[in-house]
């Protein structure tokens, strides 16, 4: 899906919430999932100028699951761990966007290569 406005923003929200519902995710799982992929959708439109949202139904050991990779052709991500690290902000925001989506979902992988862009992928596991 393209993530090239906040309207774009919503309607990976809405999918993610959509899909999330289908497979059972609890209340507060499809509330985490959806948080998260908001804020890592905005970021890619923000700070990556725009890019994709790929989601998908996975299966593990521990059952299904989904899956959410946003990708970018950004400047990328200079240092990945500092900008985990809570109230850290290139913005004007909080700092708590990619670790705060990183303690809601349950893996999270960060690849970004400066002047090349970024690809971030958030799993989140229904449980049981």
């Amino acid at each position: 899906m393209p993530l090239r406005s906040s309207q774009d923003v919503v309607r990976v929200r809405q999918r993610v919430r959509d899909l999330a519902v289908q497979l059972g995710f609890s209340l507060v799982d499809q509330t985490k999932l959806v948080t998260a992929a908001s804020e890592l959708g905005r970021n890619t439109v923000d700070y990556g100028r725009g890019g994709d949202a790929r989601i998908e139904v996975v299966s593990g050991s521990g059952g299904e699951g989904i899956r959410v990779t946003f990708e970018d052709q950004g400047p990328g991500i200079p240092d990945v761990e500092l900008a985990l690290r809570d109230g850290y902000t290139t913005g004007g925001g909080l700092g708590m966007g990619l670790g705060g989506a990183r303690r809601l979902v349950s893996e999270m992988a960060i690849e970004s290569t400066l002047d090349e862009g970024t690809r971030i992928t958030v799993t989140k596991w229904k449980r049981a």
